[in-house]
Formats: C-alpha cells, sequence, structure tokens
C-alpha cells in the first residue's frame, strides 16, 4: 500500500504563487512515477506534471514555463510549484502514484487551489 497526503492549496489571486506538497508513506521503493493532476468543477481529470523515479518530468503544455514539479527522497515528498497562476488553474490538485511492481494507482486525498481577485 501507499499513503498520499497533499497539502499547499489555497486562495491565490491572478499572477500569484502557490507550492503544492504530498507526503508519501508506505511501499515507496515500489513506486517509479509521480504525478499531479487537477480536477475543474464539471471536467474530467488531468495531468498537470510527472516525475519518474529517475528524474524525468513532463508537462500538460499550459503548465510548461510556470510549473514545476521536483521530489526529495530524504523527505518522501514531491513539490508542485505554481508560479503565475491564472483563473483557469483553478481545481481540486491531486496526487497520484504509481507501483511499477504491481501497475496500482495510488490517490491523494485532493487539495483546493481558487485562483481569484
Amino acid at each position: 500500500q501507499v499513503q498520499l497526503v497533499e497539502s499547499g492549496g489555497g486562495l491565490v489571486q491572478p499572477g500569484g504563487s502557490l507550492r503544492l506538497s504530498c507526503a508519501v508513506s508506505g511501499r515507496i521503493l515500489s513506486i517509479n512515477i509521480m504525478g499531479w493532476y487537477r480536477q475543474a468543477p464539471g471536467q474530467e481529470r488531468e495531468s498537470v506534471a510527472s516525475i519518474t523515479s529517475g528524474g524525468v518530468v513532463n508537462y500538460r503544455t499550459s503548465a510548461k514555463g510556470r510549473f514545476t514539479i521536483s521530489r526529495d527522497n530524504a523527505k518522501n515528498t514531491v513539490y508542485l510549484q505554481m508560479n503565475s497562476l491564472k483563473p483557469e488553474d483553478t481545481a481540486v490538485y491531486y496526487c497520484r502514484a504509481t507501483e511499477w511492481t504491481t501497475g496500482n494507482i495510488y490517490w491523494g486525498q485532493g487539495t483546493q487551489v481558487t485562483v481569484s481577485s
């Protein structure tokens, strides 16, 4: 089992920044991909960024140049630094872990990000 706990969401004005954190516990060594997803009201959940155990990162087009995903292995934490936030970034942000040994996917409970003036 893998447990994920997100934090760091909140209300921010357009152009502002937030840093989301995802604390990982459980079978950490079995995880090969960590990702951040988001879901806006009435919308499907979409991938925002991902990072592999080897440090390879990927971003959705709208996040490139504004968001940065990183991981601190010593703290078992994955971060999403979000800069130049826009109202369209408003959503519940979820952390996701993929377990390479089983293919299982784990989700955190989500953290709300609201970008509004």
